[in-house]
């Protein structure tokens, strides 16, 4: 969610709302090649996981990209889940509230029947979340390092996962925000109360990259949109574009950042000539956990459980035995 995210309502409408969420983003900053994702709910599941076996078992089937499905040790799939979508370059603390938003959609999802009979989840981003089975290639020398580094914020949150009410939540996380997250409502239509709008610390300053222009023809934006006669932003609270007129038509800001492949629903638009400027500001649905957010508050000093709290508001964090 991106470095990317996850669920839990337990409702079958919010599903089918969260299903046709729009685009989401790998965080900039990771390893990987930044490329865009699915809006998929992480985990949205339509009733609450209750266990024991995966609890018990301590395993998940996954399936592979090649169609295989492999029996994968919780937490060797949690460590697998992290590699791949949080930079191991980020603070301890920060990869831990990863870990633990990871291990929550992972048994969130596996509750949802989507890949039943054969598998739980599966390894490709744009329905489950980013994993890798071994550390990734091009950390190359810093692989002594960073291996060891994620295997210690698995270990330090074995087991942990985010409840609320004793469901699993829908723990969606995304690269970066600027001043304060999204609520669920602004990018699914449905409210999630631990998925609310909180501040995040990220500039343009302490995050470099989270600042993007694109410029696109007239004709582009005519093609793109329906027209290139574009009104005034309207923003919310938040920060992002709630509606952009776009000639007789109004659209979201989550559209036009689908249609157009922006980073985010929170831009600028300026015209010169026949081209627009879309300047935009942060990475992704800006849902839920900013990884970038969270690493910055981990340097600052705050311990992951204080991260997942600030995040994910009104959850509780207990482990599964």
């Amino acid at each position: 969610m991106g470095y990317k995210g996850s669920a839990a309502t337990g409702l079958v409408c919010l599903g089918l709302v969260f299903a046709a969420a729009g685009a989401f983003f790998r965080p900039a900053a990771r390893p990987q090649a930044a490329s865009p994702l699915p809006d998929t709910p992480r985990g949205a599941a339509a009733e609450p996981w209750q266990g024991p076996d995966l609890a018990s078992g301590q395993t998940l089937r996954l399936l592979l990209p090649d169609g295989q499905v492999a029996l994968v040790g919780l937490e060797d799939y949690v460590y697998g889940v992290v590699c791949a979508e949080m930079p191991a370059s980020f603070a301890p603390a920060a990869l831990e509230a990863q870990a633990v938003a990871a291990r929550t959609y992972a048994l969130r999802r596996a509750g949802s029947g989507l890949h039943a009979p054969a598998a739980q989840v599966c390894a490709d981003p744009a329905c489950c979340q980013a994993y890798t089975a071994q550390d990734p290639a091009n950390w190359g020398v810093m692989a002594a390092v960073y291996g060891p580094k994620i295997q210690a914020a698995v270990a330090a949150t074995a087991g942990e996962v985010l409840t609320q009410n004793g469901a699993l939540i829908d723990a969606v996380f995304h690269a970066s925000s600027s001043g304060a997250t999204a609520p669920a409502q602004a990018v699914w239509g449905a409210e999630v109360p631990y998925l609310v709008s909180v501040s995040t610390p990220e500039t343009v300053e302490n995050v470099p990259g989270l600042q993007e222009e694109r410029v696109f023809s007239a004709q582009e934006v005519e093609a793109l949109l329906g027209s290139a006669d574009l009104g005034e932003p309207v923003y919310s609270d938040w920060g992002g574009v709630s509606a952009l007129p776009v000639g007789d038509k109004t659209l979201s800001g989550q559209e036009v950042r689908q249609k157009l492949g922006l980073r985010s629903a929170r831009f600028r638009v300026s015209r010169t000539g026949d081209s627009f400027t879309f300047t935009t500001v942060g990475y992704g649905h800006g849902v839920g956990m900013s990884q970038q957010g969270a690493n910055l508050l981990a340097r600052e000093g705050a311990g992951y459980r204080e991260i997942l709290a600030h995040y994910y508001p009104g959850t509780t964090l207990e482990k599964i035995s």
